[in-house]
């Protein structure tokens, strides 16, 4: 659909010429959302799509495209240096993280994203970053992995950041053929995600052979109408409705029991917190067959192993000026910074992993 050639040079063939002047234009319809770290070199004697590139130094570069999912070919590399690229998608998904190519190489990267509200927008960071070249194109046949969750699965905003949730770093685990949407909303609860319309969004996209990944609990607990669930009755009940549409659409439901907060005892022990919660998971993908990732299981081993200093780097935690958005620091037992959240997604692959479902298997990392 597109074919973009970053740099100063005469552009390859059949592709479009993007200088550290393109601004974005939605008469064109792509472009740097910003010029101010944009800046573009060419070393002599290099070919094309390889002998010149954009420095895109915490740079966003957006393309207008229909909704639907694309995959995105990406060329980097240097011809003198070595580099070293991270690239945030639209809503700030990880899909490329610190991935370091030697002076000389270049490297291709294949990912395939979804397009919401009519763009894709990739933001580049990293000590050295660089792009060459990047194609995009429809992929309308994509797997598509769901996610159905809370605040801790959920897409964090940029002016979080560092937070970030373990479905916003799971792009980066997943190869090319399949696809990550992450519908996981803060504050919701197997009922509130059902009753504000969210199962029925991901209904209307989902298309056989698909998953849906599958994490509540932490707000079932709350009391308020809107959100609370019983766990051996309406929360069973709730989340065998996510299994109903995935059966409906020929699709695979994949349980996950919610990962653990960070609350430890007198002996510097996890404490859990969600209780029945987690074993009417179990139960459930017991009853009715569905595989599990048990992340409860999983948490509480790694959790129990940083003991209560070391999860504070998994968390949340910040101190007074060490967030550059959060001066005052923070201190939130319940949510991740990146890194905790990409430890987290981690563990989620290696439980998919561990399943041997077919194709997924072949869809991860």
């Amino acid at each position: 659909m597109y074919k973009f050639d970053f740099g100063t040079g005469t552009p390859g063939q059949e592709h479009i010429k993007i200088n550290a002047e393109t601004l974005y234009n939605p008469d064109i319809g792509y472009g740097f959302l910003s010029l101010s770290n944009v800046s573009a070199l060419k070393r002599a004697g290099e070919e094309a799509l390889t002998g010149d590139f954009i420095i895109p130094l915490n740079a966003a570069f957006q393309v207008d495209v229909i909704d639907g999912l694309y995959t995105l070919h990406l060329l980097i590399g240097d011809a003198w240096f070595d580099t070293e690229t991270s690239i945030h998608g639209t809503e700030g998904q990880m899909l490329l993280d610190g991935k370091r190519i030697p002076a000389g190489h270049f490297e291709r990267f294949s990912i395939t994203v979804p397009a919401v509200q009519g763009k894709i927008v990739l933001t580049f960071s990293g000590r050295a970053p660089r792009i060459n070249a990047m194609e995009v194109a429809p992929a309308p046949h994509a797997c598509n992995l769901f996610l159905a969750g809370d605040s801790t699965v959920t897409n964090q905003p940029a002016d979080g950041y560092p937070y970030a949730g373990w479905g916003q770093m799971l792009p980066a685990y997943i190869k090319a053929d399949a696809v990550v949407s992450n519908y996981a909303r803060s504050g919701r609860s197997s009922k509130s995600f059902i009753t504000e319309g969210l199962l029925e969004q991901i209904r209307e996209k989902m298309k056989p052979h698909d998953y849906m990944l599958i994490q509540f609990g932490h707000n079932d607990q709350k009391r308020d109408e809107e959100r609370h669930t019983e766990p051996f009755s309406t929360y069973k009940e709730f989340l065998k409705k996510y299994v109903d549409v995935c059966r409906e659409k020929l699709a695979t439901p994949i349980l996950v029991t919610p990962v653990h907060r960070r609350y430890f005892d007198s002996k510097g022990l996890l404490e859990d917190t969600h209780g029945d919660y987690i074993t009417a998971v179990r139960e459930l993908a017991q009853e009715e067959h569905i595989p599990l990732v048990d992340l409860a299981s999983l948490s509480l081993e790694y959790f129990n192993q940083l003991g209560p200093e070391g999860t504070k780097s998994v968390f949340m935690w910040g101190r007074p000026g060490e967030f550059l958005l959060f001066p005052q620091g923070v201190m939130d037992n319940t949510h991740f910074q990146e890194r905790g959240a990409a430890r987290l997604a981690g563990m989620v692959v290696d439980g998919l992993k561990a399943l041997g479902l077919q194709p997924l298997s072949l869809f991860l990392r």
